[in-house]
């Protein structure tokens, strides 16, 4: 780290106080003399004040620890930031977030249902012009500001709604996102036995439609049978038949709930101590699926029709781009995928270092993200197409929507290898090794982003997580009754769809548009050294917002209701999947309405304080408002 004398102010020049937030620049300094003593340095830049401290003795060898800029907030003695261990920590942490049972689960899933390799063209077109820009765009806004998604839209005070929106979507994808890694832990306790209990036709929660999948002349074509390993899933995990739909519901089933109970321990004690303990964690949960992803492989691609799937996971269709959905599943999965507007990125990036390069974070770990989705797929399409030569059906007869692509198809087909067990015990712990660490993430977004916006919470961290860990189990048992998979459709279907989008969107325009980019390359180029390059700025500002925007737009426009198997949801659960979206969207305009009506002075006094970073308000003081000026919207 560079002296901070040497970056702050000329010596001589120092300042012996800090100037508060809404006072203009000193005029008078002390000069400093050589003993040793503690130092408030003020930098003026574009009319905006920073201040740190230093240490510096007579020889001037002193180690002086720079906390970064606090836009004129002295930091308190035992206010100072916790930080990651190491670097290492924060880039698995990112990973493992980012790196989740969407690239096992969802991406292949949507690869199938949208063309199979068709799907890879708008998600790369996307993953450039949006994704990566945003993901660069929110570890850059973390760890500039070194607080959660709430609290870093100091920046522009009339945004800090889509803060609250970013929770509560968090918040909203735990209650069944939690529930997935439970089934996993469920087929992980039933996979310790010789003979697995999806591979016949003969226990108790069968019914007499299930086919035997030794059974020969038996094809998966007759619309009346059902496989053991559907029947598993549905009848003997799920209790499926014990409900009539999502208004019968029932009680919570105790091995679920169980399970479900032991995952929210793991969060919670992965989380109770912060970055500390989480930091340690990801170094098994986020580098044990890629060892169990190769072996995986590696055994699909020797079974017999694996090379048909791969070959169908390869392939364009592209008449299947002409279709809009096929857009939107790419769009929203970007940021499922990636993690962007869950306020993840954010969580994570405030605990780093000033100076840390989160440029190079950005392209190191977005692309790792990327590289697993795409590698992920050759693992189950070389499943899937061992399964469909097995069954002698084609390929889309053989996968099955939702989660059942990872709970009935996989299963089925490890229950055929030698030594099916293992191989099951084996993908279930990169499944739980999947979801853990990404739930870790979601639950940090969510303590972090709250705790930096009330600090009298910093102080009751382990209380305030055991608040947010008990709370989202209670709500997951929903998730677990007899009709459980109806309350999971649902929440999957409305919690973070249309609402993602929207969050990143006004994410975008508060950020390029109200904050100004060019201000934004200047917080960057503090950081790390030198300013995003032109496309970065043109992305940021043009490109992401406008497709957000369309994304939107059209995923109102093409919405269909969400249904589970021939099963269709009444109008009044329809009613309730809206009002849950509608809860996290609407926190923007309730928050900015909330802050002109709190600020003081004419409309136009409140409008100028409310979309002026608050370290500029006294330039709003003196009548200097940036944002009213055409340059400030012009500059790229």
């Amino acid at each position: 780290m560079e002296p901070v004398l040497k970056a702050r102010s000329p010596v001589g020049q120092v300042c012996l106080g800090a100037a508060p937030p809404t006072a203009k620049p000193p005029s008078t300094c002390n000069t400093i003399g050589p003993k040793e003593v503690e130092l408030v340095l003020v930098k003026e830049h574009n009319g905006v004040q920073f201040t740190t401290s230093t240490l510096v003795n007579p020889a001037g060898h002193g180690h002086g620890h720079a906390l970064g800029p606090s836009h004129g907030h002295t930091p308190l003695p035992g206010e100072e930031r916790e930080t990651w261990g190491k670097k290492i920590d924060f880039l698995l942490s990112v990973i493992g977030f980012a790196v989740d049972l969407a690239n096992v689960w969802r991406f292949p899933y949507l690869c199938y249902k949208n063309g199979g390799g068709a799907f890879l063209v708008p998600y790369m077109f996307f993953m450039v012009i949006a994704g990566m820009p945003l993901f660069y765009m929110e570890l850059a806004l973390g760890q500039y500001n070194r607080e959660g998604a709430a609290g870093v839209w100091k920046i522009c005070p009339i945004f800090k709604g889509v803060g609250f929106t970013v929770i509560l979507i968090s918040l909203y994808v735990g209650f069944y996102y939690n529930v997935i890694i439970a089934w996993a832990l469920f087929y992980l306790f039933s996979s310790f036995t010789g003979d697995l209990p999806w591979v016949h036709c003969n226990n108790t929660w069968n019914s007499p439609n299930c086919s035997d999948l030794w059974s020969s002349n038996t094809s998966l074509n007759d619309s009346h049978k059902s496989t053991p390993a559907a029947e598993y899933f549905e009848r003997g995990v799920l209790h499926l038949q014990d409900s009539e739909g999502i208004a019968d519901l029932g009680l919570p089933r105790w091995q679920l709930t169980s399970c479900l109970g032991v995952v929210i321990v793991v969060l919670y004690f992965s989380l109770w101590k912060g970055v500390k303990t989480s930091g340690k964690v990801v170094w098994i949960t986020a580098t044990m699926p890629y060892v169990v992803l190769t072996v995986l492989l590696l055994r699909g691609v020797t079974l017999p029709g694996a090379m048909d799937g791969i070959k169908a996971y390869l392939s364009v269709d592209f008449l299947r781009l002409c279709e809009p959905q096929v857009w939107i599943e790419a769009a929203t999965q970007i940021c499922f995928s990636l993690g962007v507007g869950f306020g993840v990125l954010i969580a994570f990036s405030s605990y780093n270092k000033f100076s840390n390069n989160c440029y190079r974070d950005a392209i190191i770990t977005s692309s790792i993200n990327s590289l697993t989705s795409f590698f992920s797929g050759f693992v189950i399409f070389s499943f899937l197409g061992y399964m469909s030569q097995k069954h002698n059906v084609p390929l889309d007869k053989v996968a099955t929507d939702g989660p059942g692509l990872v709970f009935i198809i996989y299963p089925e087909a490890i229950a055929t290898l030698p030594g099916s067990s293992v191989w099951a015990v084996i993908f279930f712990i990169m499944l739980l090794t999947l979801g853990i660490d990404s739930a870790m993430g979601g639950m940090e977004s969510v303590i972090t982003g709250l705790i930096d916006e009330f600090k009298f919470l910093h102080k009751h961290r382990e209380l305030f997580t055991l608040f947010i860990v008990v709370s989202t189990f209670l709500i997951s048992l929903f998730c677990v009754t007899n009709g459980g998979i109806y309350v999971f459709t649902l929440l999957d279907h409305f919690a973070a769809g249309t609402s993602i989008l929207f969050g990143v969107l006004i994410e975008a325009i508060g950020i390029a548009w109200f904050y100004g980019v060019d201000r934004f390359s200047d917080d960057i180029e503090e950081m790390v050294g030198h300013r995003p390059s032109l496309y970065w700025r043109l992305c940021w500002k043009f490109v992401s917002p406008c497709f957000l925007l369309f994304m939107v737009v059209v995923s109102f426009a093409t919405f269909n209701p969400p249904n589970y198997g021939s099963y269709t949801f009444p109008m009044w659960a329809n009613m309730i999947g809206w009002c849950l979206a509608i809860s996290s969207m609407t926190m923007v305009p309730l928050y900015a309405l909330y802050k002109m009506c709190t600020l003081p002075g004419r409309f136009c006094d409140r409008l100028a304080y409310a979309i002026t970073p608050e370290h500029e308000h006294h330039l709003v003081d003196n009548g200097e408002v940036r944002r009213f000026t055409l340059q400030h919207w012009l500059v790229i």
